[in-house]
């Protein structure tokens, strides 16, 4: 048998609410974390008297009674566990589990019985309920009847405010039997002392402790007069009156202000204290660093000695801050937690931001985080999902913070310097928290990798930008956006030809423009009109695209096309020594790695890559291939080319299928009908610019000149075509000519016009 044991879905009740927890058992301990404040109870095992077995309405309780009289209860138990536990509790903790039989004859009479704090309610010598006394905040009696009124818990459903007993007189027979010491006392009376005795009753009684005057507080705000009592705190000002039992502390927080001159002493409250609708979960008090003070408290020696362990003096005397630290850490019985090891850009443990509409200051500590002062929070790292940084959506020299709980909480913190980034980057990638670096809900994949991503921020020198990563998929959906609503584009090579909007092709018989002239050419008739209408719809489409391309969903990204005049026979570069070790264990990194897609087997293979020490025997190779190709090509460069072209015929040639601007030739006479129309062009002022040299501007006014253009071009080709067809007629040559020698060559004297000049190129190419 295990000497531990744990049970994680454990509930225990408090004050009426049900606080989920994890109990773990163990062969000296007992011990419960409560999931909601992270308080631990914590008891030895040898201090357990009697362990309980009970049946409750939904599962089992197991309660454990101590030495000292104190009672925990822990529900949620499944019957299975009896067996387990059982064995459990009679090897470690010397005892048995007693099974509590309940009595369910729903009287309303029976046998008060109090055992340690609780009040037992018995019938037929069985238990029909307990009351915890603990939850008793007052008790009053009158004549026969002892009432009971409980503390309220904001958490729970349903609240139980009183509880009365009746409790009937004892016979004048018994009484004189019992003899003379038990004549004056009544059952009323001392079932109400031993409520009292018990119950958690604030009442000022007794000396107190210490007093502080003139404390001041920032929440709740004002100065306060502390009193120190053995069990409570009491704050008394001006207006309200606030008593706090110690056991209601959870935390103290010792935190230097950011100015270097002040400090905070915030006390954690659980349940907070409430004046009307208004909860304070913290005190915070607010002490200047440089004042002193000296007290003097009121208790025995003994009680120095064996109550607090030495950890309060008669006199005390030193900084305001420290001394009442002091006694707070004495009394409550609680650690004092203060900064560790993180330092932001200005020096301090302090981050200047705001939440909502309050400015403050956000403390990372070693096991969570806590914002002062309005309002006040503590967050523990065991309850924070994620973090995350985002930009700011007032400047741009400053980012907010998420913190995500589990429970589904999103706290913001904003205005936090750009200069605190990297700082707070590296503390919670220490604290290994998962860092959410893009919006919305994160997939499975990237929820496994997280563990992986905090692990390789160290290594990658703090390069690793998150805010960069958030503007990258602030990007992704803006992208996703215009392909919602661009649903015509595409990022396909642009045809001219097909839509109908561009300058067609040199020599092209039926070139299709969208331009007002071109509709008065068609004609009249019903074939005319149906053609105009729909080239207007056709005008009307091309205003609605946009210029820029987008692919849309599904569609296939084009692919570049390959060069086709590169040489087979010309040597390939060596690969790097990267690529050499990559192509080497490629099939050993997917073996070790069976389910990562091609994009992760790369990006395992970087860092394999990156943590590998010794490179030289891939070096060694990319050298050695090296030397290869420099010799491979120059027994390249010496080998005639095909086509008998050297290296210089092959630039030269390459060079020719650019588009050149040739000279101007010299004036002289010609009958060519291209002439005239360039000429009178040329007249006019007009320029000419080829199809290559044209913008693919979507707008129709830029296309009216270029089109018009395009018709007198058209012109000129049906002219010379008729030229050239006379000339055919005449000749006696028998076979047909090619397309070369179909166009036009440029005269050899004569004026030449900008419009020849791009018609004779455009025909080479």
């Amino acid at each position: 048998m295990s000497d531990i044991q744990e049970y994680s879905d454990v509930v225990q009740e408090v004050r009426g609410a049900l606080n989920a927890g994890k109990l773990k058992l163990q062969s000296t301990s007992v011990s419960f974390k409560n999931i909601k404040t992270g308080k631990v109870d914590q008891y030895q095992s040898t201090d357990v008297d009697k362990v309980y077995w009970l049946k409750r309405a939904r599962g089992y309780c197991l309660k454990f009674m101590l030495d000292t009289g104190v009672i925990h209860r822990y529900d949620g138990f499944k019957e299975a566990d009896f067996d387990k536990l059982a064995n459990f509790v009679s090897k470690y903790y010397q005892t048995t589990l007693e099974k509590q039989d309940l009595s369910v004859k729903g009287w309303n009479w029976g046998l008060a019985n109090f055992t340690g704090n609780s009040l037992n309610f018995e019938v037929d010598n069985k238990l029909a309920f307990e009351v915890p006394l603990n939850n008793v905040s007052h008790s009053t009696t009158s004549k026969s009847e002892v009432t009971l009124e409980f503390h309220q818990n904001d958490d729970a459903a349903v609240s139980l405010m009183e509880l009365r007993f009746h409790i009937p007189g004892q016979p004048a027979a018994t009484n004189a039997e019992k003899g003379e010491n038990t004549e004056n006392k009544d059952p009323v009376e001392e079932f109400y002392e031993n409520v009292l005795d018990k119950a958690d009753i604030i009442q000022a009684t007794g000396e107190t402790i210490a007093v502080f005057t003139e404390i001041h507080c920032l929440t709740p705000r004002g100065r306060y007069d502390f009193k120190i009592y053995p069990t409570f705190l009491q704050l008394h000002g001006k207006t309200f009156d606030y008593k706090i039992p110690y056991t209601t502390v959870l935390r103290l927080f010792l935190l230097p202000h950011k100015d270097g001159r002040q400090m905070f002493f915030v006390v954690s409250l659980d349940p907070p204290i409430k004046q009307g609708q208004t909860r304070y979960p913290f005190i915070i008090l607010l002490f200047q660093k440089d004042d002193e003070m000296t007290l003097e408290l009121g208790q025995s020696d003994e009680d120095f000695e064996t109550k607090y362990e030495g950890k309060l003096q008669r006199e005390m005397s030193g900084l305001e801050y420290e001394v009442i630290s002091r006694v707070f850490k004495a009394v409550t019985n609680r650690k004092i937690t203060v900064p560790g090891t993180f330092i932001g850009s200005s020096g301090t443990n302090a981050i200047s931001c705001s939440y909502k509409a309050a400015t403050g200051f956000l403390y990372p500590l070693e096991r969570g985080f806590i914002f002062i002062h309005k309002p006040p929070m503590h967050i523990r790292f065991d309850e924070v999902s994620s973090v995350n940084f985002a930009r700011s959506a007032g400047s741009t020299r400053s980012f907010d913070f998420d913190v995500e709980t589990k429970s589904g909480n999103m706290h913001t913190f904003v205005g936090i310097e750009k200069d605190e980034y990297g700082k707070l980057y590296d503390f919670v990638s220490n604290k290994k928290l998962r860092v959410k670096n893009i919006g919305g809900k994160l997939d499975q994949k990237q929820s496994a990798n997280y563990a992986d991503d905090m692990n390789d921020s160290d290594d990658d020198d703090g390069d690793h930008d998150a805010y960069l990563e958030r503007m990258k998929a602030e990007g992704k959906d803006r992208y996703s956006d215009d392909e919602d609503d661009e649903t015509d584009s595409s990022d396909e090579s642009f045809n001219p030809g097909d839509s109908g909007s561009e300058v067609a092709e040199e020599y092209d018989s039926n070139p299709p423009t969208t331009s007002e002239s071109d509709e008065d050419d068609l004609g009249s008739g019903p074939e005319a009109e149906a053609k105009r209408e729909a080239k207007r719809k056709e005008k009307e489409k091309k205003k609605a695209r946009t210029a820029k391309t987008v692919r849309e969903p599904g569609q296939k990204k084009v692919k570049r096309k390959k060069n086709k005049n590169r040489d087979p026979d010309k040597p390939k570069r060596p690969m790097s020594g990267y690529m050499i070790w990559f192509n080497t264990n490629r099939e050993s990194i997917k073996a070790d790695n069976p389910s990562l897609s091609i994009t992760e087997l790369s990006k395992k293979a970087g860092e394999l890559w990156k943590e590998m020490k010794d490179k030289t025997e891939w070096e060694e190779k990319h050298a050695k291939a090296k030397e290869e190709y420099l010799v491979a090509m120059e027994e390249y460069n010496k080998k005639p080319k095909k086509g008998g072209g050297s290296d210089e015929d092959e630039s030269d040639s390459e060079d020719e299928k650019k588009p050149k601007k040739r000279a101007k030739k010299p004036s002289g006479s010609s009958k060519s009908p291209s002439k005239k129309v360039t000429e009178s062009r040329a007249g006019a002022g007009e320029s000419y610019k080829s199809k290559e040299f044209i913008s693919s501007s979507s707008s129709s006014d830029e296309d009216k000149p270029l089109k018009k253009k395009a018709k007198k071009k058209e012109e000129v080709k049906k002219e010379v075509k008729k030229e050239e067809s006379e000339e055919d007629k005449e000749s006696s040559v028998g076979e047909l000519p090619s397309d070369e020698e179909i166009l036009p060559s440029p005269p050899s004297s004569g004026k030449g016009s900008g419009s020849d000049e791009t018609d004779s190129e455009s025909g080479s190419d």
